[in-house]
């Protein structure tokens, strides 16, 4: 690839979801899908499945959510059983982006079937080819924004894994899963921050052309001070972002960092989202016009890769496990 970090992903993936959220996840969602084998494959892994992404324009995808198991990790059902040099792998995953147009597959599944093993243990990362026989995605769903991103179920039925297709080793999985989302929530957060800054334009345009009373609504202080607030949520929620790339890029830990990027430029994208729509008044709710679909596309962002309640969660335990070791 080109070399570039975490950041330069972030400006990237800022501009795309600028022009479309739904294709900016489409490609993000690719990022996501590689970051394991970014940091846990090993030499032969990467150049086999990353260099066939450089070669070629293909798409990988992330495959840990399943229909009973999505904040909860440990709940995951899926299963690989090792049998000689091979694992027979059977389950379902559900809400796949890139799940249709994948060449392959980052594969979260239980190897350790003790239902009281602990996360930590009980879960290996493989990488799984798309035309593996067996495994069968299913229809592209019909979601509520987002559209151009293709989101599927995947169906593993006695779907064979060579044992060199294993990230690191066997029970590593949450281990790789949870250090790919410090790399990956960052461009996550730019794309709220592109959304938010795209309803701050089309709002401020709009403002200045429509008028009421004789004169612009962007002259009444009802509407510049909702512009004043949009303003303040993109240009803080941007600063967050570069934060929690900048870091992460410097290889130190930036879990609280990366959780508070993403909770807090997702709730500003639906602010502004919801706030452009205002302004727009009943234009704002048609089709025809632009802001709709930012309001629609916003809402993911508060539950992909992390909900804003696990955010939540991980900061609060971050900062009161590092209050105890302060003690």
């Amino acid at each position: 690839g080109m070399g570039m970090g975490v950041f330069d992903g972030c400006i990237v993936a800022e501009e795309l979801a600028y022009g479309c959220t739904g294709i900016m996840t489409a490609l993000e969602a690719s990022g996501l899908g590689q970051t394991p084998v970014l940091v846990a494959g090993n030499k032969e892994q990467k150049k086999k499945y990353l260099g066939r992404l450089i070669e070629e324009p293909m798409l990988a995808a992330y495959c840990v959510t399943e229909p009973g198991a999505g904040s909860d990790v440990n709940g995951v059902k899926t299963k690989a059983v090792k049998k000689g040099d091979e694992y027979i792998v059977n389950g379902q995953k559900m809400w796949i982006t890139n799940g249709g147009v994948a060449n392959w597959y980052f594969l979260l599944a239980r190897t350790n079937l003790d239902p009281k093993a602990p996360a930590s243990k009980a879960f290996t990362g493989f990488i799984v080819e798309r035309d593996s026989p067996g495994l069968t995605p299913g229809r592209k769903e019909l979601n509520m924004g987002q559209r151009a991103s293709d989101t599927r179920g995947i169906t593993f039925e006695d779907v064979k894994i060579p044992k060199e297709n294993v990230l690191i080793a066997e029970g590593a999985g949450f281990k790789i899963a949870m250090e790919t989302f410090d790399k990956t929530r960052p461009p996550v957060a730019a794309g709220s921050v592109g959304l938010a800054q795209r309803a701050l334009d089309e709002a401020t345009k709009y403002s200045l052309e429509r008028r009421t009373f004789g004169i612009p609504i962007a002259t009444h202080q009802a509407v510049a001070f909702m512009l004043a607030d949009m303003a303040i949520g993109v240009e803080t929620a941007r600063l967050a972002w570069q934060r929690a790339a900048w870091i992460v890029d410097q290889g130190r830990r930036n879990t609280l960092q990366a959780s508070i990027a993403k909770a807090y430029a997702a709730d500003i994208a639906n602010k502004c989202a919801t706030d452009a729509v205002q302004i727009f008044g009943g234009n704002g709710f048609n089709s025809e016009y632009p802001v709709e679909k930012l309001m629609r596309d916003a809402k993911i962002y508060q539950i992909y890769e992390g909900t804003a309640q696990i955010q939540r969660l991980i900061i609060s335990r971050t900062i009161i496990d590092t209050a105890k070791q302060q003690a």
